[in-house]
């Protein structure tokens, strides 16, 4: 953790503050904290589980959002912003409608947050664990390429604090919200680029729409040759009937 500043600022201060353009900034205790510019497999990890959790809530019709770079208030002066956060879909437009950063308040609880790991690793570990922890975040993950694992963090049943899961190369992870949310451990460290799979969906899409046109002809074939033959019954019975 860099501190940049030496002048402490209020929660407040820091919803107003401008920085350096194009740098994000943590509080933690009043200090600002500069985020270090993420490396590429960071951004394609972030760009791939965004992408995965949004086309399942699409699929299962659930009313959340996947959203990058929003901040989380996570004590009296202290502000972090996870990769990924996971929240109701009325929360996150309750935010966009309101002046200033996009940062979720106390009472304005995420779901589920994901921190992918750099050079500031041991916060992830270690001090982001405990602050997700008091503001009673359900899940939170660490998607970690370096080691490399995934752990998955949730407060079991009458439990005060975290426990973890570790999922390992090999594994499949799957959310503790979201049963049906499971992800190869491999692809999420590893992931293809997202335009690659919308590409493949796209295909798909329409390899599909021809396969309807396909069936949707053969039905009209079938059902024209079915009009044919009972036009033809028709005339055979109205010859039978003038030979009678």
């Amino acid at each position: 953790m860099v501190i940049t500043s030496t002048q402490k600022l209020t929660f407040e201060e820091y919803l107003n503050y401008q920085g350096e353009s194009g740098v994000c900034y943590e509080l933690y205790r009043g200090n600002l904290i500069e985020i270090p510019t993420p490396t590429g497999i960071h951004i394609k990890i972030c760009q791939f589980l965004v992408y995965q959790f949004r086309c399942f809530f699409a699929a299962h019709n659930l009313p959340l959002v996947a959203i990058v770079t929003t901040a989380v208030r996570t004590e009296e002066d202290s502000s972090r912003i996870p990769d990924v956060v996971i929240c109701t879909r009325s929360l996150w437009e309750q935010v966009c409608a309101q002046p200033g950063s996009a940062v979720l308040d106390f009472e304005e609880k995420p779901l589920l947050v994901i921190e992918v790991t750099s050079q500031n690793w041991r916060d992830d570990y270690i001090r982001k664990r405990a602050e997700y922890d008091l503001i009673d975040i359900p899940e939170y993950w660490i998607v970690d390429p370096n080691r490399p694992k995934i752990r998955v963090c949730s407060r079991p049943e009458n439990e005060s604090s975290y426990s973890h899961q570790e999922f390992l190369p090999g594994q499949l992870v799957q959310s503790v919200q979201f049963a049906e949310f499971i992800l190869s451990v491999d692809e999420v460290l590893c992931p293809p680029l997202v335009e690659d799979l919308i590409r493949e969906e796209s295909v798909q899409r329409q390899q599909l729409e021809q396969q309807n046109q396909q069936l949707e002809q053969q039905v009209n074939l079938e059902r024209q040759r079915a009009q044919r033959l009972a036009q033809r019954l028709r005339e055979m019975g109205a010859d039978m009937d003038a030979e009678l």
